[in-house]
């Protein structure tokens, strides 16, 4: 039985790593944007994250101001709740 590369990512360490991205309008540099991306990462190197900025930084003509990372680099069993309720519409 063939390991899915996902699964032999996941034990190498890799974890969904959503990076909120803030920089400054070209235009208007005093107003700040906020960008979210997510892709799959290594931590605490963040290998992807560190391509990304590097080609923000080269292509894309917005300065960055900030980015605040978040990372789930464990294997754990996935959390599953009933919702005890109903939603209606009209």
């Amino acid at each position: 039985m063939k390991t899915s590369s996902d699964f032999e990512k996941r034990l190498l360490g890799y974890g969904l790593l959503t990076a909120e991205i803030v920089y400054r309008l070209p235009d208007h540099p005093r107003f700040l944007q906020s960008y979210l991306w997510q892709t799959e990462d290594l931590a605490p190197g963040f290998p992807e994250l560190t391509r990304f900025l590097d080609f923000w930084e080269k292509e894309i003509e917005g300065r960055i101001h900030s980015v605040r990372v978040a990372h789930q680099n464990l294997i754990e069993p996935v959390d599953f709740r009933y919702a005890d309720g109903e939603i209606v519409l009209h």
